[in-house]
């Protein structure tokens, strides 16, 4: 089939490593290693999965070349023994067998080694450190403190750093030089430097943390030396045709004084004559603010770091990587001009391994999206292994195939058509099941349908789930309201129900006025499907949202979510009871269409069911944009004007024009007690059976499945 990538998908060189493409798997950690530095089967098999997907490169996660020195996690590949030769063997192996290239990301994580701190071993730096004031400790709840990074180290008193001195040096390179030559034995294309990050070299890279006055510091040249010397040393320990790419920092974030993009574009030159085969552009956000991490290294503005590799490639004549949440077609046109040379994709090829091979066929629809939701991240901050929200695959792939055929064809039908109830047909369809999906809505994608109003990368993968279920032999029934007669008519062997979450207003005193609305009576309002809700407004706007949904305007999210900017039935200033996932979503969305947004939270902690990441983002920008975030809000009182509460025990006031109760949520089960009465063979998933959002609802999709396998 035609594609319309094709410099993307044309071959490329790095160095004397040719590649079929060029998309490339950027480095990131998984936590799938043994906790022994050996790989394991599961690591293995994501790889194996990557590459079988059609990526041209793999960049093997961050890696410890003097483990377990030097390691940022507690599962961290090991290269300095030989005796982690066979588990490197075998992966590099695998991966060759699909026809993709990988090259080992060598690295000392420096003063972020979290398992030398955990362990109680000194850290070494390019000077004394300066600790700065943290506020990510604000945004973790209870359960996450204790086991996010091991800070404390064994005693409680925190890291041990010592400066390192030229021996120091001359021993670390000496020692990336065998854990290179190390590699290649194991079969790797190539390896790359890792210089950013704040890891060891880009610890000596960074004018912020290298004050050193001897011939490591000072000038550029100087703080460059340790990593040029590095290069020069695995050149000789390898082969003159071995690939070396180094990865470099071209700003830091919320460092004062920090790497800024002149100094990434000199050191990309000196590396260049050095002996580099390609320049790896990445940046890095001072982690002890709440959003760093996603200004970088996984920025979320789309295509962030475009400008830094174009000023890159501008500089040096080999290959540049580029990477930070660029899509491909944006890359394809970059790479036609030039500006880079080579796509860098990791959550992307997390969602779905077959983006490239999808990519090659045409086939850019079936693409499975991030979401950018950052659970694949936050997972590795608490010190377990990465998953991701829309692919349940992710981390499992050594489970083996689960859209393999079955032998017993069933009868099943699915009643809910959101995310769980779509992903949960879509499986069993695949497996050769005779499916049968029935929404009560007009249009598929249930309640993150609605939330991409607020949270607009939930769209994508709304219209994924619905292209895919479409695309398939799945009998589909919408703007029905699943009763017992017609299921029984319907006679199937197993009934799946993917029927949702209640969201009514828990018993608030003054909640029963007009200006009130609970999370249901919002969603109807917003479709202009809730008559009860829409009573509650003018004659203007009752008017107003009639014609939208006459004009089938109303369910266009796209639209809405535009023309909302410019009118919507919220008033100017609202309080926001609930601050949750779909409190904050919600307040963001306001907060973005100029509202005086105030969240009460009932908790000590706001958004617990967001990812650690994308909540320390969140409330960052609500709180940059003037929302107002209140936690242990208690005796809530809900007056004509305010909203009365106490916080510590103190009385406080907020005024409003409405009031939106985003809690009480609980799980819809009220059609499967009823057919629990005369059928054995109903089965429940997503929010009517324990609230779990998107990413329960695509596991437990799995997970049914799976256990339906072992009934039959």
């Amino acid at each position: 089939m035609p594609h319309r990538h094709p410099h993307l998908l044309s071959p490329g060189r790095i160095g004397g490593l040719a590649l079929r493409n060029r998309i490339v798997l950027a480095a990131m950690g998984t936590n799938f290693a043994g906790t022994d530095g050996h790989c394991t089967e599961r690591l293995i098999a994501y790889y194996e999965a990557r590459a079988k997907g059609g990526a041209g490169l793999l960049v093997l996660e961050t890696s410890a070349a003097f483990w377990p020195n030097g390691a940022s996690m507690p599962n961290t590949i090991a290269f300095s023994d030989d005796v982690f030769l066979p588990g490197l063997n075998d992966l590099t192996r695998r991966v060759h067998q699909h026809g993709a290239k990988i090259v080992a990301q060598l690295n000392h994580s420096g003063k972020v080694s979290q398992e030398d701190t955990a362990a109680g071993r000194p850290i070494p730096v390019a000077s004394p450190i300066n600790p700065s004031r943290s506020d990510i400790m604000k945004v973790l709840t209870h359960q996450e403190l204790n086991t996010f990074i091991k800070g404390k180290g064994p005693d409680g008193s925190g890291p041990t750093y010592y400066q390192m001195t030229t021996d120091h040096i001359a021993e670390t390179v000496a020692g990336f030089a065998t854990a290179a030559a190390r590699a290649r034995r194991a079969g790797f294309d190539g390896i790359e430097l890792h210089a950013g990050h704040g890891y060891l070299l880009a610890n000596f890279l960074s004018p912020y943390t290298n004050q050193r006055t001897d011939r490591y510091g000072g000038s550029i040249e100087n703080r460059a030396r340790f990593l040029l010397e590095t290069l020069t040393a695995v050149r000789m320990a390898t082969a003159p045709d071995f690939p070396i790419l180094v990865r470099l920092d071209a700003y830091e974030y919320r460092i004062e004084g920090g790497i800024e993009l002149a100094d990434c574009i000199e050191t990309s030159r000196l590396c260049e004559r050095a002996g580099a085969d390609a320049i790896d552009v990445s940046a890095y956000g001072n982690i002890a603010h709440s959003i760093a991490f996603t200004e970088a290294p996984l920025v979320h503005d789309p295509g962030g770091f475009i400008a830094f590799a174009h000023a890159v490639k501008q500089a040096v004549s080999i290959p540049v990587l580029a990477v930070g949440r660029i899509e491909p077609d944006v890359a394809e046109r970059e790479i036609a001009a030039g500006h880079f040379d080579y796509l860098a994709m990791g959550r992307k090829l997390l969602a779905d391994p077959d983006l490239p091979n999808k990519l090659a066929t045409g086939r850019v629809k079936s693409v499975r999206p991030c979401i950018y939701c950052y659970i694949c991240v936050s997972q590795i901050f608490l010190n377990k292994a990465v998953s991701c929200a829309v692919n349940h695959n992710t981390g499992r792939e050594h489970e083996g195939d689960i859209l393999a055929r079955c032998g017993s064809p069933k009868n099943i039908l699915v009643v809910g058509g959101g995310p769980g109830g779509m992903e949960s047909a879509r499986i069993l369809a695949e497996k050769g099941h005779q499916v049968s999906l029935w929404e009560m809505d007009k249009d598929l994608g249930g309640t993150a349908r609605i939330a991409a109003l607020a949270y607009e990368p939930n769209e994508p993968l709304v219209h994924y789930l619905s292209d895919a279920v479409r695309a398939l032999p799945i009998s589909i029934r919408l703007g029905i309201k699943a009763c017992e007669e017609d299921i029984a008519a319907l006679n199937p062997d197993h009934i799946i129900l993917a029927t949702g979450a209640n969201r009514l207003a828990p018993d608030i005193p003054g909640n029963n006025q007009r200006h009130v609305f609970d999370g249901d009576q919002l969603r109807g309002l917003l479709l202009g499907t809730n008559r009860a809700a829409i009573a509650k407004l003018s004659m203007l706007k009752r008017l107003i949202l009639n014609v939208g949904r006459l004009t089938q305007l109303l369910r266009n999210i796209r639209l809405m979510r535009t023309l909302s900017k410019l009118w919507m039935p919220i008033t100017r200033e609202v309080v926001i009871i609930g601050g949750g996932l779909v409190g904050l979503e919600l307040a963001e969305y306001l907060v973005e269409r100029r509202r005086s947004v105030c969240v009460l939270e009932p908790g000590s902690t706001l958004g617990t069911e967001l990812s650690i990441v994308r909540r320390g983002r969140v409330i960052h920008m609500l709180e940059a944009q003037g929302a107002v975030l209140i936690k242990s809000a208690e005796n809530i009182e809900i007056g004509k004007k305010t909203v009365r509460f106490t916080v510590n025990g103190e009385f406080q006031e907020k005024e409003c024009g409405q009031v939106i109760i985003a809690m009480g949520a609980q799980p819809d089960d009220s059609l499967a007690k009823q057919l629990s009465k005369h059928r054995t063979n109903v089965h429940q998933i997503g929010d009517c059976r324990k609230i779990g959002y998107i990413d329960g609802a695509i596991l437990g999709a799995r997970e049914l499945v799976q256990s339906l396998e072992l009934e039959n």
